[in-house]
This record gives structure tokens, sequence and C-alpha cells, in this order.
């Protein structure tokens, strides 16, 4: 299975232009996916940020050689958004748990959120995230993670994870203390689009929502 990932920022004062272009080409562009045999294809939001997720078989077409078709079908949202990492252009996977794939979502829920490097912090973030990696060990996660990665274009962090609901537990003191210091040190780096540690910062962001599915 591979996995990619595009992003793209809403014009200012388009959103809803933005929103209802989906509506008007949803038919088309999910009839494209399945001609690409792409599935698990989810979009999200958070203020002006459109975050976008899809899966592929190792040997099914690549959106790149059919990327004219696209920007036809994509063309009602034409001026409404600009792209920050297009569908054919490769984002970089800075981290990956994907452990054991859920392929029913029923009893899954998500964490999508984005964040802001400081600077070209882009070789510090993907250091401490292969740390993470080389600590595993080689093991293969049982969850609750599931499918998660972080994806980089430009100063721009997106994370995706499927969360089986049925495998979480309350967190301990010492996994709350472990992830109030890793986020604190991370915001060394980084700041946040979404609300994701307002628990910890005491700040107000907004959360990352689902805006269409496609499977």
């Amino acid at each position: 299975m591979e996995r990619h990932a595009f992003a793209a920022k809403i014009n200012e004062g388009k959103f809803q232009d933005f929103r209802s272009g989906i509506g008007r080409v949803w038919n088309e562009l999910t009839r494209f996916l399945d001609d690409l045999e792409a599935y698990n294809f989810s979009l999200w939001n958070v203020d002006s940020l459109v975050f976008g997720y899809y899966e592929q078989g190792v040997m099914s077409p690549a959106v790149k050689e059919r990327m004219e078709e696209l920007k036809q079908i994509l063309q009602p949202l034409e001026g409404t958004a600009e792209w920050i990492s297009a569908p054919d252009q490769e984002m970089r996977l800075m981290y990956h748990d994907f452990g054991i794939v859920r392929p029913n979502k029923e009893l899954i829920r998500h964490r999508v959120f984005a964040t802001h490097l400081k600077g070209d912090q882009q070789e510090e973030y993907k250091r401490r995230h292969d740390g993470l990696v080389e600590a595993r060990g080689g093991k293969t996660d049982p969850g609750p993670d599931s499918n998660f990665s972080i994806w980089n274009a430009g100063q721009y962090i997106f994370g995706y994870d499927e969360i089986d609901v049925t495998m979480e537990k309350e967190e301990t003191e010492a996994d709350r203390k472990a992830t109030i210091d890793w986020e604190t040190k991370m915001l060394e780096i980084m700041e946040w689009y979404t609300d994701d540690v307002d628990w910890i910062t005491d700040q107000h962001h907004h959360h990352m929502v689902r805006i269409g599915y496609h499977n």
C-alpha cells in the first residue's frame, strides 16, 4: 500500500466558494479516484488550511500521470485556494507508525493536525521523530494508534492518525508527563494551527474537521 498526502490554503474570503465548489465536483472527483484505484480518501480543514490523504495499491496509476485531467475536474475551484503541495507533488514523509492498519473504519476515530515550523526546522523535526521510530526497534505497534503518518511541505506539517477506540485506555500520570515534556519541547521549533496542545498552552485553536470522505 502507498500513502499520499497533499495540502492547499484557501484564499481570503473564499471559504464558502471553496466548500460549494467541492460539492459541485465531488461526483466527478470520486469517479476519478476510483479509476486510479485510490481509497480511504479524506479531506480535512482547519482555518484556511485543507489537508488531503488517500491510499493506493503499489501498482495503481500515479496521479501525476493524469494531473491535467484532475485540473479540469477541479476547475470550478479555481481562484478559491492555492496549492501548498499539489497531488502530483509528493509531500515528504516525516514520521510513520503504521502499526496494524484497520481496514474496517467503523471503530476508528481520527486525529488529524496541522502545525507551522519556526524557520528552517525541517531537519530538526525529522531528526526528533526519527528517534521515535528507532525507539520502537522495528516492532509493530499493536495500537491504539494505526496508520499514523506525518507529512511536510515547506513550513507546514500535517499529521494523519487512525485510532482504534476499542484499545484506548485511561492515560496514566507517567504518560501524561511524557506527553507534556515532548509537546513542550516541540514548541521550540513549531507553532500549532489545531487544538492538540491547547490543554498544555492554555491557548485557543480550532479543531481539524473532515469535510469529505470516499472509500
